[in-house]
C-alpha cells in the first residue's frame, strides 16, 4: 500500500467516530498518529464515548494509535497539548468553533504560534450553523436520505466525513509543501451527507430512477430461499438476465411485464442456483439470506 503520509505527525483531539476513523485512515497511509483524550472516568480505560458504548469499535479505530490523556483546562493539560503541537504537522479536531477558541486553538491563534501546523476541523454543519448540535441521523435527514421510520443501516455521514477529513489531511500537506505554511480545512458532516445524497437529487435513486427500482435489472428480489440483489444495469447484462428468464434479450427493462417475468424467474430458483447462473452467464448479482 502507498504511504503518502509517511513522516507526517498527526495529533487528534477528536472523539466519537468521524475523527478517530479519519485518524485510522491516516495511520494506514503511513502517518505517525497520536490522540489526546480527556482523563478516563473511574473504572474506565477511556473517556471517549465510543469506548463506553462500543468497546470493540473503539479498539478497532485505535489500532496502532498512540493514545494520551490530559485535562486541557488545566495548566498540566495545556503543557501536554503544547508539547504535542510542537512536534505535530496536522491537528485534527471535532469541537465546535467556540470550544476550540476557549482552548486557544482557534485558527488565527494556532497559526500565529505554529505557522507550519495545519488544522483539519470536523464540524457538524459549515459556516454560521457550525455551533448547532447534531449527529449522523440529523445530517442524513437534512440531506433527504432518511425515508419512512427505518433507521439507516450504517453511519453514512460520519464515515463519509472521515474520508473527507483524511483527504483534507492530504490536501493540507500538499499545500504546505508548496507554500511552507500550514492550512486550515473545515470538514462538515452535513456536507458529507449532501455529497452522498447527490445521486438522489439527480433522480437516479428515486423510485422512477433506473437505480431506484424502475429498471428490472437493478433491484432486490425474493428467491426460493432468500433474496438476490441484481445489478444487470448495462444493456449487455440486462440482455443476459432477460434471456435467462425466458424473455427476448431486447425486452424493455422498465416494462411491468419484464419486472413480473424476472421476479417470477428468480422466485423459482435457489440461492445456489442463482450463484451458479451468475458465474455461467456473467450476470452481476449477489444472493442474500432472508431478512
Amino acid at each position: 500500500m502507498l504511504q503518502p503520509l509517511a513522516h507526517t505527525r498527526i495529533l487528534s483531539l477528536a472523539l466519537n467516530l468521524p475523527g478517530p476513523a479519519a485518524l485510522l485512515r491516516c495511520r494506514r497511509m503511513g502517518a505517525d498518529c497520536t490522540k489526546l483524550e480527556p482523563p478516563a472516568p473511574a473504572g474506565h480505560a477511556s473517556a471517549d464515548p465510543m469506548a463506553l458504548y462500543s468497546p470493540g469499535a473503539y479498539a478497532a479505530l485505535h489500532e496502532g494509535i498512540r493514545v494520551l490523556q490530559a485535562h486541557l483546562k488545566t495548566t498540566e493539560g495545556q503543557a501536554a497539548l503544547q508539547a504535542e503541537l510542537e512536534r505535530a504537522d496536522v491537528l485534527l479536531t471535532s469541537f465546535r468553533p467556540s470550544a476550540l477558541a476557549k482552548l486557544g486553538l482557534g485558527w488565527e491563534a494556532l497559526h500565529a504560534r505554529y505557522p507550519r501546523l495545519s488544522l483539519v476541523r470536523i464540524v457538524g454543519t459549515a459556516g454560521a450553523r457550525a455551533e448547532e448540535p447534531g449527529h449522523d441521523l440529523t445530517y442524513l435527514a437534512d440531506a433527504g436520505l432518511v425515508t419512512g421510520t427505518a433507521m439507516p443501516p450504517t453511519l453514512y455521514a460520519d464515515m463519509a466525513g472521515a474520508l473527507m477529513a483524511s483527504e483534507a489531511v492530504l490536501q493540507a500537506q500538499l499545500a504546505r509543501a508548496a507554500t511552507g505554511l500550514g492550512q486550515c480545512v473545515e470538514i462538515a458532516l452535513a456536507d458529507a451527507a449532501a455529497w452522498l445524497a447527490q445521486p438522489r437529487g439527480w433522480g437516479l435513486t428515486v423510485a422512477a430512477g433506473d437505480v431506484g427500482g424502475a429498471h428490472a435489472g437493478y433491484r432486490v428480489y425474493a428467491c426460493a430461499d432468500g433474496r438476490v440483489a441484481v445489478a444487470a444495469l448495462e444493456p449487455h447484462f440486462a440482455a443476459r438476465l432477460c434471456e435467462a428468464a425466458g424473455l427476448p434479450p431486447a425486452a424493455d427493462p422498465r416494462a411491468a411485464a419484464t419486472h413480473a417475468a424476472i421476479a417470477a424467474f428468480l422466485r423459482g430458483h435457489s440461492r445456489a442456483a442463482l450463484d451458479a447462473l451468475a458465474q455461467e452467464r456473467d450476470i452481476p448479482l449477489h444472493t442474500l439470506a432472508s431478512d
